[in-house]
């Protein structure tokens, strides 16, 4: 088990990156940041524009290390940029894939299966910043399926791996 903290949690109802990179993310609401978070099993977060969306079942909830942020080329970046579910402090979630993980903010674990990488696209140059789609190329985040229903919050939480990889992965 390893000590980590949710630095922030995403849900947002709008898939704002939509068209061309160069005329720029539509709208979000205000509230798309959130100090909690409710997980269901295999749908995702509730209210989240991915929640329960069949195509987006092994991609549901992304997770991303703060660790891997290009704070050089912009240093107030965090979710909203990236438009990840989870940001967390502490642990490197991309060299993880193929594991099943728990995450406990304090409520009981929530598991997550973590399925692919979260490949940063054209989007991230115009967010964050020029160089930014290169500098998170291996380390944009991991696309992930919750299995089971909890709660999650920002905050302070433990994290354990509870399966590794299977071989070939």
């Amino acid at each position: 088990m390893t000590k980590v903290e949710v630095v922030q949690l995403l849900v947002s109802p709008a898939h704002r990156f939509a068209g061309r990179p160069a005329d720029g993310p539509s709208a979000g609401s205000a509230d798309e940041l959130r100090h909690r978070a409710e997980v269901r099993a295999d749908l995702g977060l509730v209210g989240d524009r991915y929640f329960g969306q069949r195509v987006h079942r092994d991609a549901a909830v992304t997770i991303m290390a703060v660790e891997h942020l290009p704070f050089d080329i912009n240093p107030s970046i965090g979710l909203l940029q990236t438009r990840r579910n989870i940001l967390l402090r502490g642990v490197d979630v991309d060299s993880l894939i193929g594991s099943t993980i728990t995450l406990d903010c304090g409520a009981g674990p929530v598991t997550f299966t973590l399925n692919r990488p979260a490949r940063p696209c054209a989007w991230m140059d115009v967010t964050i910043g020029p160089g930014a789609q290169r500098a998170l190329r291996g380390k944009g985040g991991v696309r992930s399926t919750p299995l089971t229903d909890g709660v999650l919050a920002v905050g302070e939480a433990t994290f354990r791996v509870v399966a590794e990889p299977h071989a070939g992965q």
